[in-house]
């Protein structure tokens, strides 16, 4: 009886124990999730750069540390914070490595998964339960990426396009700078945590236009659900769910596109997302906020952008840059093939600006400067468009796609003059610039350079002319002083 006493009693101790540890234990999450929650609130008290724009729409305080949003076809940075602050991405890594991907492999591709790809990732991160020696189609790998966030995948897609991690890494890294990235650094091909492997908003930004660029992959980041059926080389039926709540639709927004999520610890939640309505396509980034508030935060800036600001084609409103259409070599015949002319200001350019301002507000400068990028060949210019210091969006001054190389001298033709600004302009910045015909200046050209060679012709004419006569008229005096010396020496002889 004193035995059972005392075993209740130590019970009775270990479940008071239990209890107590768990209560301490339970006290120490609060706080910690409390800290978090501190923290983010304080976080909206961060500046906002775009706000600093004069007359530019104020945006909304939000607890991301870092956040942008940008008009993904211009690269119109529409909300600004803390945009080159080095932060951590966790899984939005994953829309590089897609990109990287999808370029460098085609979907059918069989991807098979060595012993490295498989168990080089952190126990219980995200995975999608691949073994060693299984392979699926790069199709199934990319939804596996984007959907479920696999991140064995990931290292497998890596090996399988550049025979390494540390090699597809690499050329992760040589993507960001190819499309002007200039503080980031990535060091694994999934996002897992290392100090050395960080970006920014605006770096992470520019990286999700070049990625919701691409149809499928856009299709992709925006699937709710994916299913990778049994085969002979992966023999299990694998159901993937997205972790994203506006993909899923726990939040729906009219327009959204498709986006990544992504957490660690020390990253917190990250979000990149894109959606578009009437022509104004939209990437938003955030960075270390807490959960549901990356996908509120998104929500609200997206709110922010389509309600604030409007698109502006700039071929139908400039009017600092004019083509002169005066046609010195037409006729009623058209014997130059085409009254048309061959460069014009591209018609699907536009600009992004607050709803409170025109076309008129902004300043415009033009740039002659062309790059070695396809279709470069029919670029003659770039006019490049700002708002209060603010890039708003920019348009190619090309030739027509109807002209070729060989068309440019047997129709119509207009160039850039730069020198030939009228006496009002001061210079390319909201000065008007002529589009003077070349063919005008090359006609004016042939005929001055004609006249010359006529008036060269005329003169040399008449001096051989008049050399002529003299000559003759030399000749005509030795022959009658010969003639002369002649009659007096018949006279002396006889």
């Amino acid at each position: 009886m004193h035995h059972n006493f005392l075993h209740k009693l130590g019970v009775i101790s270990l479940c008071a124990a239990i209890c107590v540890v768990n209560l301490f234990t339970h006290e120490k999450t609060v706080f910690a999730e409390r800290d978090y929650r501190e923290e983010a609130e304080a976080r909206k008290s961060l500046p906002i750069q775009s706000n600093e724009i004069e007359n530019w729409p104020q945006g909304p305080e939000i607890g991301a540390e870092g956040a942008i949003l940008m008009e993904a076809n211009t690269g119109t940075i529409l909300y600004a914070k803390n945009i080159d602050e080095k932060l951590y991405p966790a899984s939005t890594t994953k829309i590089l490595t897609s990109l990287v991907a999808i370029e460098n492999s085609s979907l059918d591709e069989m991807v098979s998964f060595s012993n490295e790809a498989v168990f080089s990732i952190e126990k219980g991160s995200s995975n999608m339960g691949m073994d060693v020696g299984q392979s699926i189609s790069m199709e199934q790998c990319l939804y596996g990426i984007l959907v479920y966030s696999a991140n064995e995948v990931c290292n497998a897609v890596g090996e399988h396009i550049a025979g390494s991690i540390d090699g597809y890494v690499e050329m992760m890294n040589q993507k960001a700078a190819e499309l002007g990235c200039t503080n980031s650094h990535f060091v694994t091909t999934n996002g897992l945590h290392d100090e050395n492997h960080y970006t920014t908003p605006r770096d992470l930004a520019t990286i999700a236009c070049a990625f919701f660029s691409n149809e499928t992959l856009s299709k992709m980041a925006g699937t709710n659900y994916y299913n990778i059926p049994p085969t002979d080389t992966q023999p299990d039926n694998i159901d993937l769910w997205t972790h994203n709540s506006l993909t899923a639709g726990t939040y729906s927004y009219d327009g959204y596109i498709g986006g990544k999520t992504g957490y660690t610890s020390d990253s917190r939640q990250t979000l990149v997302s894109c959606a578009e309505r009437d022509g104004i396509k939209l990437v938003c980034v955030v960075m270390r906020e807490e959960s549901p508030n990356q996908f509120l935060d998104t929500i609200t800036l997206f709110d922010y952008g389509f309600n604030n600001f409007q698109k502006m084609n700039i071929a139908e409103n400039e009017t600092n840059y004019t083509i002169n259409d005066s046609d010195l070599f037409n006729t009623d015949s058209d014997i130059f093939f085409s009254n048309d002319p061959i460069i014009e200001i591209n018609p699907d350019s536009y600009v992004i600006i607050p709803k409170t301002i025109s076309f008129g507000d902004l300043t415009s400068s033009l740039s002659y400067e062309t790059s070695n990028t396809e279709g470069s060949d029919s670029l003659l210019a770039t006019i490049y468009y700002q708002y209060q210091g603010a890039d708003v969006g920019n348009a190619s001054i090309t030739l027509t796609p109807a002209q070729t190389v060989e068309d440019q001298f047997s129709s119509e033709s207009e160039t850039i003059s730069s020198g030939d600004l009228d006496e009002n302009n001061t210079d390319s910045a909201g000065g008007k610039v002529i589009f003077v015909n070349i063919l005008k200046v090359i006609g004016i050209i042939l005929l001055v350079l004609i006249a010359i060679i006529i008036a060269i012709f005329t003169i040399a004419f008449c001096r051989n002319y008049n050399f002529a006569r003299r000559r003759k008229s030399r000749i005509n005096r030795k022959r009658r002083r010969r003639s002369s010396r002649f009659r007096n020496d018949r006279l002396d002889f006889r």
